[in-house]
Order: structure tokens, then sequence, then C-alpha cells
């Protein structure tokens, strides 16, 4: 099992920046490639980036390139969004998302490919 806790959310203004963090428990993040999805309220949870078990590739959705950046650091468990030039619209309930891989270099973009999920983290961008 896998434990994912992030952290990070808040209130910002348009325009602003926030990085969110997520920390994994266990001994095989380096196994798992990880994605961040959000949701807003009234609507489907949906794919916002990711990055493969190696780091060596991400995949955005088209919103938020440009703007959001996703990392992750092995050593430390943990995967990062940075968010930049923040709008109202981005708005919703950010969560985390792991899945076991043995392919280094995949990313994945749909919620049913995933295997283990965070409780959230609100991010508000007033206008």
């Amino acid at each position: 099992q896998v434990e994912l806790v992030e952290s990070g959310g808040g209130l910002v203004q348009d325009g602003g920046s926030l990085r969110l963090s997520c920390a994994a428990s266990g001994r095989t993040f380096s196994s798992k490639a990880m994605g961040w999805f959000r949701q807003a309220p009234g609507k489907e949870r949906e794919f916002v980036a990711a990055v493969s078990r190696d780091g060596s590739r991400t995949r955005y959705v088209d919103s938020v390139k440009g703007r959001f950046s996703i990392s992750r650091d092995n050593a430390k468990n943990t995967v990062y969004l940075q968010m930049n030039s923040l709008k109202p619209e981005d708005t919703a309930v950010y969560y985390c998302a792991a899945k076991d891989t043995t392919y280094g270099t995949v990313c994945y973009t749909r919620r049913n490919e995933y295997n283990y999920w965070g409780q959230g983290t609100q991010v508000t961008v007033s206008s």
C-alpha cells in the first residue's frame, strides 16, 4: 500500500503562484508513475499533469501548458506541481495519484490507470 499526502494548496490572487507537494509513504516510490488531477465544483475530475517513473518525461493538459511544471524527487519520495500565472479557472481540489508500472518512461493521463490517490488539497484563485 502507498499513502499519498498533498500539501501546498491555498488562496492566491489571479496571476500568482503555488507549489503543491505530494509525499508518498513506503519504499516503492521510484517504481511508480505519478500524476496530478483536479476537480472543480460540479465538474468531473480531470487530468492536469503526469511524470514518468524515471522523471524523464512529462505530460500536461493543454490548459496548463507553459504555466505548470511537474517534477519528482525519488530520493525524497515526493512529486511536485509548480503552478505559475494562476487563473480563477484553476480553482479546484488538486489530487495526487500514483500508478504501479514497469515502464520507466511512460506517462499516464487517465484516472482509471492510477492505483493510489491522495485526499486532495484546495487551490483557490481569486480574481
